[in-house]
């Protein structure tokens, strides 16, 4: 994921987990903020905690939500800050099954817009 879609600074991510809202899937949690300072595109941040496995589990599961976003970031709302959360589930999931449990998150958050549905 280029630099530009990344959201990494410690004060962003608990500002988002802070302030916005979250949409719960048995695979992943999705934390949305809207952002007024960037409004150009979409960052991203993506974590796994300790209850998603072990490391190398943790860091699967990070590597697939990055290639899962990758193709629907040029088409998200801009000006949105999104933290993506795995959970356990997530570690057995395919590469499939996680572009549609992020399709399902972005439409009920309603930052994809209506004609990519």
């Amino acid at each position: 994921m280029q630099s530009k879609f990344r959201l990494t600074r410690s004060e962003d991510f608990k500002r988002v987990r802070r302030i916005g809202k979250s949409y719960a899937h048995p695979l992943v949690v999705l934390v949305a903020q809207a952002n007024e300072t960037s409004t150009h595109h979409v960052r991203v941040g993506v974590a796994a905690g300790k209850t998603t496995g072990t490391a190398v589990h943790r860091n699967r599961a990070k590597r697939l939500l990055r290639e899962a976003i990758r193709p629907y970031l040029t088409s998200l709302v801009s000006g949105w800050d999104l933290i993506l959360i795995a959970r356990p589930a997530l570690v057995t999931a395919t590469l499939e099954d996680t572009r549609a449990a992020l399709l399902n998150l972005f439409q009920r958050a309603q930052i994809l817009p209506a004609d990519e549905s």
